[in-house]
């Protein structure tokens, strides 16, 4: 690859080439610069933020080659199916192909003839591996979702401990670069310390995305909800999780005796249907893909418009990289979070029946914690998720999500807020909220009878209200930091700081009521960040879409691997008559170019 210029220069001109962008990133560029200096990185950059062109394009100007630990088959196709139709030689080694595949790539990359070589990290615990890895001129360790190197991260896998005594056997260290979506500063800490880094430069590009309208819904029918809202948006690519097989197969069978291009996903399916699955979602042939959170960790569908959570996940980790699975191609798309207690006792449940130790146990239930604060909250959605990964930010609203657009009348609930911190406090601070509420609802039940908490002053206080209602205005309290729960199965409800105040009279204390919140309105605000109907030719759109599905067929690559969304919609928009034209387009390399690009230009130099 012949580039003159700085090594910056050659790695923009190295991007136009082969990816279509005429300039990286602000974090990409950062990280891409520390990697073509020779240093350790480790970057984390929210789900469709580019992870991967960070260290490709490295690849393609260091010598020798890139060994990218990569934790699922499926995401190695995609990502060596992308980067062989753009032009760069790539490969990589898994548990799908024969022995005498295996020995062919490991030659070529011998050879010369890869930049890129992916492989699971499972793989790196064999000998013979190790061995064969050592002959080669190996210049660049690349961790993919590198967060599973951490018993404190979401998905842990013991094999990504193998990765650090592996680069220390080859004979001359190479450098090493980690990457993942979501890390806390405790799990950032880890991957530094177990991947053995070097002074690694650290870079965290801002997980916050503003074409993603955030939404939690309390009290809808969920069921009704999902139904017609993938009715409604039957032309778009969407991801429905579930937290039980159960329940994914209830909402697929539904989904599809109402005419919806579903499909689903989940640990009970055999291999094969899985595969057939994933691959109607890839191509398209499936709209509505329903699954637990085995699907998805590595599926690069670039065009995914919305993303619903059934239930509340277990933590934020797992939230933030499930819903960053839409709008990767950076068009506006909508992550829903339909919430409901129960949902709080089914995480429980599942928390109890995985055998863990005490401390990770006790771990589990506080990262659940903040989740249902989350779910509560009343503050701008991506300010909670930014300060939950302790990520620095201005105090601006996104303006989008379902708090900032929530309509509803802000009412001071000062006094019924004294009334449940009065509660707490008579109770001594030892009981849980669903006794609690009990108590203001003037319950007799027999666990009230029994602690003689019908004899408290409090007992009543709140009886005009459901038990219900008592029990979302503490949820309330609580992420609002009036009030904490202890760790545990049954945590206990105490009183803050900023309750005292509430108490002596010194603070005030709002809530907004009457939910009657529906996406429409975050839809509504978004519509001005979107193409406006003028600029994109919806007409066009579909027709460059069919030319690609066409392409792709013949390639046996999934649509947005051609080209994704966004560069055919900025197509629909330029109308290029040109070669020129459309190498300017974003997302239109040379070699795609030549691959693709003929086909294209001819339809506009022929029909517009």
């Amino acid at each position: 690859m012949e580039m003159q210029g700085t090594i910056m220069e050659q790695a923009q001109a190295a991007l136009q080439k082969y990816y279509g962008y005429p300039d990286f990133r602000e974090g990409q560029k950062r990280i891409v610069n520390n990697l073509l200096e020779g240093r350790d990185t480790l970057g984390i950059l929210p789900t469709g933020g580019g992870k991967s062109i960070c260290y490709q394009v490295p690849a393609l100007l260091q010598p020798g080659l890139t060994l990218v630990v990569s934790p699922l088959i499926s995401l190695m196709k995609d990502q060596v199916d992308a980067l062989t139709t753009a032009g760069i030689a790539a490969a990589y080694i898994n548990s799908t192909l024969s022995g005498k595949e295996v020995n062919e790539r490991i030659r070529a990359a011998r050879r010369g003839e890869l930049k890129l070589l992916y492989v699971a990290p499972e793989r790196l615990e064999l000998d013979w591996f190790r061995l064969e890895m050592a002959d080669l001129n190996i210049s660049c360790v690349a961790v993919d979702e590198a967060h599973c190197v951490s018993q404190w991260g979401h998905d842990f896998r013991t094999s990504y401990l193998a990765v650090a005594p592996f680069v220390e056997q080859l004979p001359q260290r190479p450098i090493l670069a980690a990457f993942t979506a979501t890390a806390t500063p405790e799990v950032m800490e880890d991957m530094v310390r177990l991947l053995r880094l070097r002074e690694p430069g650290v870079f965290m590009t801002g997980l916050g995305r503003d074409n993603l309208a955030m939404s939690v819904l309390r009290g809808e029918n969920k069921r009704e909800f999902v139904l017609d809202y993938a009715a409604q948006h039957a032309h778009q690519p969407g991801i429905v999780y579930a937290a039980t097989r159960k329940e994914v197969d209830d909402l697929f069978q539904r989904l599809q005796a109402a005419g919806v291009a579903a499909g689903r996903y989940h640990a009970g399916m055999n291999d094969q249907e899985r595969a057939d699955s994933q691959e109607g979602f890839l191509y398209d042939d499936i709209r509505v893909m329903v699954a637990t959170n085995a699907f998805g960790m590595g599926i690069d569908k670039s065009n995914v418009r919305y993303v619903i959570h059934y239930n509340m996940p277990k933590n934020m980790e797992a939230y933030v990289q499930e819903a960053g699975r839409a709008g990767r191609d950076g068009e506006p798309s909508e992550c829903i979070l339909l919430f409901s207690a129960q949902d709080i006792m089914t995480q429980k449940f599942l928390i109890e029946q995985n055998p863990q130790d005490p401390e990770r146990k006790a771990n589990e239930y506080r990262k659940l914690q903040q989740m249902i604060d989350y779910c509560y909250t009343t503050r701008c959605l991506r300010s909670a998720q930014l300060d939950y990964f302790g990520e620095e930010h201005g105090d601006e609203p996104c303006g989008i999500c379902s708090s900032c657009t929530d309509e509803r009348e802000l009412v001071d609930m000062t006094v019924d807020a004294q009334k449940i911190f009065s509660c707490i406090h008579r109770m001594r601070e030892r009981f849980g909220v669903a006794l609690v509420s009990s108590v203001l609802k003037g319950s007799r039940n027999q666990k009230v009878l029994q602690y003689g908490f019908e004899k408290l002053p409090t007992h009543g206080a709140m009886s005009g209200r459901s038990e219900k209602e008592i029990t979302e205005s503490i949820n309330v309290l609580i992420s609002e930091g009036y009030l904490a729960l202890s760790e545990g199965q049954y945590p206990v409800v105490r009183l803050q700081p900023l309750a005292a105040e509430v108490l002596r009279g010194q603070r005030q204390v709002h809530q907004r009521v009457a939910r009657t919140l529906v996406t429409s309105g975050t839809r509504d605000r978004r519509r001005s960040r979107d193409h406006s109907p003028s600029a994109v030719n919806e007409t066009v759109f579909e027709q460059l879409r069919l030319i690609r599905r066409e392409l792709a067929g013949r390639e046996h690559v999934p649509s947005y691997i051609i080209f994704n969304d966004a560069t055919l919609r900025e197509m629909s928009v330029v109308c290029p008559q040109t070669e020129s034209e459309m190498l300017r387009v974003k997302g239109v390399g040379e070699v795609k170019y030549r691959k693709y690009g003929k086909a294209f230009l001819e339809f506009f130099q022929n029909e517009m």
